[in-house]
């Protein structure tokens, strides 16, 4: 058995992303973020659908209509395909850990 939580990075560079399962329809992966955030004009722009959830820590969002969304643990919140966003914000001070599962559009 293995626990979400445990083996949290420390010091990360970049934030860190692990594929936790993944076939031909879905992927889930534990990413673990510490201050991190996208790029200045950077967008993700991605042909799978996401669902995210933040399970520690803390994070903001933006979408391309401009919504900002502040998330706590608990909070989720599903991107489809090609809706560009960008991570705005993640705690600096402990580790924002989520859990993404893509999914094809289609």
């Amino acid at each position: 058995m293995e626990n979400l939580f445990d083996s949290l990075p420390d010091n990360l560079r970049d934030e860190f992303v692990e594929v936790l399962a993944a076939n031909e329809h879905v992927r889930i992966e534990r990413i673990i973020s510490t201050g991190h955030a996208s790029p200045a004009g950077f967008w993700y722009d991605q042909d799978e659908h996401e669902w995210v959830v933040v399970l520690k820590g803390e994070a903001r969002l933006r979408l391309e209509n401009g919504e900002g969304v502040h998330m706590k643990p608990g909070d989720h919140v599903h991107i489809p395909a090609h809706v560009k966003h960008r991570v705005e914000w993640t705690t600096p001070d402990e580790p924002t850990v989520w859990l993404a599962v893509f999914s094809a559009s289609g």
